[in-house]
């Protein structure tokens, strides 16, 4: 016991002379780290292991795995052959300064969904002159009156023979047909074709307006970072200032190590913040640049004043009477509605009949022998009734009368919803007003 506590003491007496030397030089090491004015503070591993000194490699873990094409696709360089089509327009070299009056106009020429629904309105369009235009004629040509033997004796067909010394007659006809529907019918069908495609192209519009909004938002967020950002890099400036001068102040014994441990800390927060804001700034840009039609990785400046959208905005009372009366969406709800109701007329003129218009010429001769006969003529004319109790014909009208009936609701749940939505926007606006002043 006595040589235990002797060997205890001495243990101590020996870590109360190291402890000294271990303070300095854990002193010394940390001004070494932060020696260097711009150099970040990192904490750095050493390890026999190689492995943990770098991140593995993609291609590395590919190999040694059964790779799918699946994988080979989506690890595969970017070429020109698997790059998409709206994606093969060259790269500006130099950055491109854009407002958002700009902005909105190329959004309006080069989005492809805005493309897309622009040619879905020319397609409509292109259907309604199919619709209006008369139906095909039928054009036959009849021949009959051939003996039994010689089926195709198209020309000596009445020539003649041992056996019918007179012949036998052959008759030829052409024939002409010409349906028609009910006087109103084609025309209101063209009618109804016309007001989907208008409907369409209001539809469009709205989808114009979302994007756009959607553009403005980015627009002013993209702004209000750049500004954000331009803010923290003179924060980063001046923390590094204050940063030397709390390590000046420690080594003259003016100040405690904690001052610039915290001016560090405090550099190292807004360094921080001054990433995400330019993660947040480029995630901006690159949407821009993918609502415009542009390439993503395209170089974009934007020029603008955040103060000037506060500037002239309607009361609430004008942008609702100005929602009601113009807004595309509603428009196009509108126009559904006509449409179903124009449907409810044709669906009812499915019990009128329909006609068709036959002319014909005959004449006793083979149709490519010689004209050796008189020209007879005849004129039908044919109805096409609707028959089996007016089935079909019933049940149409209750279908359109649904489609009405859905339009309607449709068309007042959209009224709804865009009062709403302006009535949402500007107590947002209200607010954000509020807190600004």
């Amino acid at each position: 016991m006595l040589i235990y506590g002797i060997r205890k003491r001495e243990i101590a007496n020996l870590l109360k002379s190291i402890a000294p030397y271990a303070m300095a030089t854990f002193a010394i090491s940390a001004f070494a780290q932060a020696a260097g004015p711009n150099a970040p503070a990192s904490v750095t591993v050493q390890s026999g292991d190689s492995s943990l000194t770098a991140p593995p490699s993609i291609g590395t873990q590919l190999s040694g795995q059964e790779q799918s094409p699946k994988a080979a696709e989506l690890f595969a360089p970017v070429t020109k052959a698997n790059t998409p089509k709206i994606y093969t327009k060259p790269i500006s070299s130099g950055p491109t300064e854009m407002d958002l009056r700009q902005l909105w106009s190329e959004l309006k020429l080069n989005n492809p969904q805005l493309s897309s629904l622009r040619e879905s309105y020319l397609s409509a369009k292109a259907t309604v002159p199919q619709i209006a235009a008369p139906a095909n004629p039928q054009v036959g040509l009849v021949w009959s009156g051939m003996p039994v033997n010689s089926p195709f004796a198209l020309g000596g067909a009445n020539a003649p023979s041992a056996a019918n010394p007179n012949g036998i007659s052959s008759n030829n006809a052409i024939s002409v047909a010409q349906p028609f529907q009910f006087p109103g019918k084609k025309s209101l069908a063209a009618d109804i074709a016309n007001t989907n495609a208008e409907a369409l192209l209001a539809s469009s519009e709205s989808t114009y307006l979302q994007l756009g909004a959607q553009l403005s938002t980015l627009y002013y967020n993209a702004l209000a970072a750049q500004k954000q950002l331009q803010v923290l890099k003179e924060s980063v400036m001046r923390l590094e200032m204050v940063k030397n001068v709390a390590k000046a102040r420690y080594a003259n014994n003016a100040a405690a190590y904690v001052e610039y441990l915290n001016a560090q800390v405090a550099q190292s927060a807004a360094q921080a913040d001054q990433f995400n804001v330019e993660r947040q700034l480029q995630v901006a840009l690159n949407n821009i640049n993918t609502l415009v039609g542009r390439h993503s990785r395209e170089k974009l400046v934007l020029r603008g004043d955040v103060r000037r959208a506060m500037s002239s905005v309607p009361t609430l009372v004008e942008l609702e009477d100005y929602a009601e009366s113009s807004h595309p969406a509603l428009k196009s709800s509108a126009l559904q509605l006509d449409a179903a109701r124009k449907g409810v007329d044709l669906a009812k003129k499915a019990y009128l009949p329909d006609f068709q218009v036959i002319g014909s010429s005959y004449t006793p001769r083979g149709p490519f022998s010689a004209n050796n006969g008189a020209m007879f003529y005849q004129f039908e004319l044919d109805l096409i009734i609707p028959l089996y109790f007016f089935t079909k014909e019933k049940y149409g009208v209750e279908q359109a009368q649904r489609n009405q009936a859905a339009a309607e609701a449709g068309n007042i749940s959209n009224r709804q919803q865009i009062v709403l939505a302006v009535n949402t926007a500007y107590a947002a606006y209200e607010q954000a007003k509020n807190q600004t002043q």
